[in-house]
């Protein structure tokens, strides 16, 4: 209510003298309104304009002044307007039911002017400063909510640049970031509810992984040119230096963090992701050699993404293999490569899979240009 617009006070009460008398008392401070009836007085109560108060008569033909009240209560639109029952009835029972439905006072007739006036003032004044805290309230959700949202799109733009440092400087990449954020979004639904994973992968990890999975490469920006654009396969020593990239890519988010001076949760992950997406279950991956649960779970679930991912991916010196086979060879590598529970439920979505790839494809054309930017040469087939 606007401190300069006077309040609205609804006076409910079949009998006209009792109307006269209350407007009369009321009139000079408030804006008053009356109803004969409680449908009436709920229609002016549920319209655009609502009153501030109510003064409400119990004993009416028709809906009573407890019913009325018990509607007003139940509509979220006026549940918060103080209601004050005028009312002969002197019973402590009578009055006992009035406040357990939900009204704010009691008063008996006769009215006593000062009495009244007393009343509704300091109701008014409650429900004023009331809807001040609520509105405040209100305000700061929203405003929490706004931040929290650009916070959100700040950090998503963030990983989305550093994977794109990744991706301009390696010919293979395409939309490779892309689809193995949706393949370990994938494949996270479907393990949600296994008895390994479901106390890890609530809703907030989920989006942590989701967010986070674009960053798994970030440390091949620290690859030399002559290994990371090299058109064939690497020799033992450059191998070596590729697989620093795990290495390269944890250091690069841990000093990101450093300089925020906190933790992030999604860069926690991005750190597992980033450096042990290449260790393997049976021990003989990499950087660490870890084995089976020593791995974290991102990890786990990176791997399966980026290594089918690689198989019907085209690359420099190989052609892409079908989706049939690329599922065949991570089958193949349960209990080897990769966590058996995973490689289990990605058999069952490999359908999904497919069409992550489908949606997000890299077209012949778009790679033969990236790799004529880069000035990288296909061997002779």
């Amino acid at each position: 209510m606007n401190s300069k617009q006077l309040a609205t006070i609804l006076v409910v009460d079949d009998t006209p003298d009792n109307l006269t008398l209350v407007n009369n008392l009321l009139k000079h401070e408030y804006r008053v309104r009356v109803a004969i009836s409680g449908e009436k007085a709920l229609r002016i109560a549920f319209s655009e304009t609502p009153p501030d108060l109510v003064l409400l008569d119990v004993m009416m033909p028709g809906m009573d002044g407890y019913e009325v009240c018990k509607k007003l209560q139940g509509n979220t639109a006026t549940a918060h307007i103080p209601i004050i029952f005028l009312t002969t009835k002197s019973e402590v029972e009578d009055e006992r039911k009035g406040l357990l439905l939900g009204a704010s006072d009691y008063i008996t007739k006769p009215i006593s002017p000062p009495i009244l006036e007393a009343r509704v003032k300091t109701h008014l004044v409650a429900k004023q400063y009331s809807d001040f805290l609520a509105g405040k309230a209100s305000y700061l959700e929203n405003e929490v909510a706004r931040r929290t949202r650009e916070l959100t799109v700040i950090q998503d733009v963030t990983i989305q640049v550093m994977a794109s440092l990744a991706e301009t400087r390696d010919t293979d990449t395409g939309n490779h970031i892309r689809r193995t954020q949706f393949y370990v979004k994938a494949l996270t639904s479907k393990l949600r509810t296994h008895p390994r994973f479901q106390d890890y992968l609530n809703d907030s990890t989920m989006d942590l992984l989701f967010r986070s999975a674009p960053l798994h490469d970030i440390g091949k920006v620290g690859i030399p040119d002559r290994i990371l654009l090299k058109p064939g396969r690497f020799d033992a020593d450059e191998f070596e230096i590729m697989k620093t990239h795990t290495t390269l890519g944890r250091d690069a988010i841990q000093a990101a963090e450093n300089a925020l001076g906190l933790k992030v949760d999604f860069l926690a992950l991005a750190k597992e992701i980033a450096y042990s997406h290449q260790e393997k279950w049976d021990g003989s991956g990499y950087p660490e050699g870890l084995r089976g649960e020593a791995i974290p779970i991102s990890a786990r679930l990176m791997a399966v993404a980026d290594v089918y991912d690689a198989l019907i991916s085209r690359r420099i010196y190989k052609p892409s293999m079908p989706h049939a086979q690329a599922v065949a060879t991570i089958v193949s590598g349960k209990g080897t490569h990769f966590d058996p529970d995973m490689v289990d439920a990605f058999v069952e979505i490999q359908a999904e899979f497919q069409a992550i790839a489908e949606l997000y494809t890299d077209s012949d054309a778009n790679l033969q240009q990236k790799e004529k930017q880069l000035g990288v040469l296909r061997p002779a087939s």
